[in-house]
């Protein structure tokens, strides 16, 4: 870690009024988050949409002191800093144009899984809820996906404690800094959650916690999953906030059904009726709309022919795929506009047809 680019890395979150979209500007048109500090107010007026206060709070600020406490209080936890732009960085959420500047991480996580799956839901779960929970977190293990929730009560916790019971990596996504821990109640998961997955945030340590907090870090939640799947939600639930954000991200979002007069399963309800979620009864609906039935052996025809029939929808996505490059299934399904799920499904045709191959890291070459 080169603690001189951290400091501005982290310095550039630290601007009050600026947030994650305009820094990615502001970063983009001065090459680099350094460049930002350094660059004349009079240069930083021509960037579109940043006014006289913007560029006032950038040249006037006096956020390093702050910024070195906090790569201070890092190096002594053992949390990594992911910057937008470094690999290490969860590369679903580069598509995310409200995505962190900045992603702090503790424990033993993978932020580029080849399958990540959020699931979410009411603080107050039914026990027939938990059970569902518990029941799709195990019937999904066989695909080895991370499990992502926001440690809250009720539904969050159940996926966490599922995802330890069926030995998967999960990971707590919090709405304050990772010097804390809330609710307080859920210490002892989030602990052993350090093994095998861990705990991420981009509020910095000593972040003061507001209710608003919780909205804003449903767009990691959404934005890190390839599935959003939501068990319960009342009519104005929280977990909608994460459904939307999904939809707006082009990820695959699933709600449980429930009865019509049950308070805990109006949003869910709302979601399928407005074909924002598909709907879901067991980790089966997932493998099939994800294309995660496909079969371990490969075709038996690897070599791909000048000749073979492609629909129009099966010729665009292969045409994404240069000779001898790969890319991975995120940027192919932003390229074509398609659901990721369809793409996945698309490309997992090409794959038997026998003219791509899928690569580890959702990644997929042209044979």
């Amino acid at each position: 870690m080169n603690e001189e680019e951290l400091k501005y890395q982290i310095s550039i979150t630290l601007l009050e009024g600026i947030g994650a979209i305009g820094a990615k500007k502001l970063i983009a048109y001065c090459g680099g988050a350094e460049a930002v500090f350094k660059e004349k107010k009079s240069a930083l007026l021509k960037i579109p949409n940043i006014g006289q206060k913007a560029a006032k709070t950038i040249t006037k600020s006096n956020v390093f002191a702050e910024a070195e406490e906090e790569i201070k209080f890092i190096q002594q936890n053992g949390i990594e800093a992911h910057f937008f732009l470094n690999k290490s960085y969860p590369q679903r959420l580069l598509h995310c144009e409200d995505g962190p500047i900045v992603l702090y991480a503790k424990g033993n996580m993978d932020l580029n899984a080849q399958k990540i799956v959020s699931i979410v839901g009411t603080r107050k779960a039914t026990v027939k809820g938990k059970a569902f929970a518990e029941k799709l977190v195990e019937e999904i293990a066989p695909h080895n996906p991370v499990i992502v929730s926001g440690l809250a009560y009720g539904i969050d916790i159940c996926a966490h404690k599922a995802a330890l019971k069926n030995n998967l990596p999960t990971i707590g996504v919090l709405a304050c800094g990772l010097d804390e821990i809330y609710p307080k109640a859920h210490y002892s998961t989030s602990e052993k959650m350090l093994q095998n997955g861990g705990l991420v945030s981009d509020y910095k340590s000593s972040t003061k916690l507001f209710p608003t907090q919780f909205a804003e870090r449903n767009r990691i939640v959404a934005g890190m999953a390839d599935v959003i799947v939501v068990i319960e939600s009342s009519e104005k639930g929280g977990s909608l906030i994460t459904a939307d954000l999904g939809n707006g991200y082009n990820r695959d979002v699933f709600a449980v059904p429930g009865r019509p007069d049950d308070s805990q399963s109006v949003g869910c309800n709302r979601l399928i009726k407005q074909n924002k979620a598909a709907l879901i009864e067991s980790a089966k609906d997932i493998e099939y709309i994800m294309g995660w039935e496909k079969s371990s052996s490969s075709p038996k025809n690897n070599q791909a022919s000048l000749f073979v029939d492609l629909s129009a929808e099966e010729q665009i996505i292969f045409d994404q795929l240069k000779n001898g490059e790969a890319k991975a299934l995120d940027n192919i399904s932003l390229s074509v506009k398609f659901p990721m799920s369809k793409t996945a499904a698309t490309l997992l045709i090409l794959e038997f047809k026998g003219v791509v191959r899928s690569l580890p890291g959702k990644m997929y070459q042209r044979i």
